[in-house]
């Protein structure tokens, strides 16, 4: 497999009209279009690509795999910021909590807690995300009642490594922007009425929207979007 890797200019070129894109469905929403993090996701791209879109001004990334995700940003700048978007199994807590300063995938009080103990080894702390299931595909990870999510919760709050930031979901599949919409919607929702909650008032990142329905997401209130094949293309054979 290979892939085309853009030059900085156009990467730089890119994101400015990402950016614009961003403004203007902000601005549809009356909302400040600096309440917005791009992240960029590098997932099967290389190191040089996820190097050159830092260089075009880019600070947070997201790995779908942990070891991917190792091995690509080992040795880079202090202040770049790097997620893990993808589902995070027990077995794998360790790797990720090594690499990674933030995972966004949180589907379990059991998989918050495996984390939480290899962080204590390594004397780190981690930022969190729950990740809610708000299309009901059942390929996608997350919590699908939002009640067991509320189950978890005192217990998620109380792991002293972890710091609970927000809600995290994936867009429907199918459906077009009716259904991304309504996925978006539902989180937005969740979201206020967890900040209602006891240890939750200072929850401020809400993680919706990719390539395909990402000005969807800004309009229903994400402050955080990410960004792949819009910003680098499709992976090429």
């Amino acid at each position: 497999m290979g892939y085309h890797c853009p030059m900085v200019s156009v990467l730089t070129s890119r994101i400015r009209e990402i950016r614009e894109r961003i403004a203007a469905a902000a601005e549809r929403a009356r909302r400040d279009p600096a309440e917005v993090t791009l992240m960029a996701v590098t997932k099967t791209h290389g190191r040089d690509l996820a190097l050159r879109a830092y260089e075009a001004g880019i600070r947070v990334f997201g790995e779908n795999r942990t070891a991917e995700g190792a091995e690509k940003f080992h040795r880079v700048p202090e202040d770049l910021e790097l997620h893990l978007i993808g589902h995070l199994q027990t077995n794998k807590a360790a790797a990720a909590a090594e690499a990674f300063s933030w995972v966004d995938s949180i589907d379990s009080f059991r998989v918050a807690a495996a984390l939480d103990r290899r962080l204590a080894a390594l004397g780190k702390k981690a930022d969190i995300l729950l990740q809610l299931n708000t299309s009901g595909e059942a390929s996608k990870s997350g919590y699908r009642d939002f009640g067991a999510l509320l189950e978890d919760l005192p217990g998620i709050l109380a792991l002293p490594r972890l710091r609970l930031r927000g809600l995290f979901t994936i867009g429907p599949l199918h459906g077009g922007a009716e259904a991304a919409r309504g996925s978006f919607r539902t989180l937005r929702h969740r979201f206020a009425e967890l900040k209602k909650l006891p240890g939750c008032g200072a929850l401020d990142v809400l993680s919706m929207g990719m390539s395909s329905d990402f000005e969807i997401a800004v309009e229903e209130g994400a402050t955080m979007v990410r960004l792949g094949s819009i910003l680098f293309g499709e992976r090429l054979p």
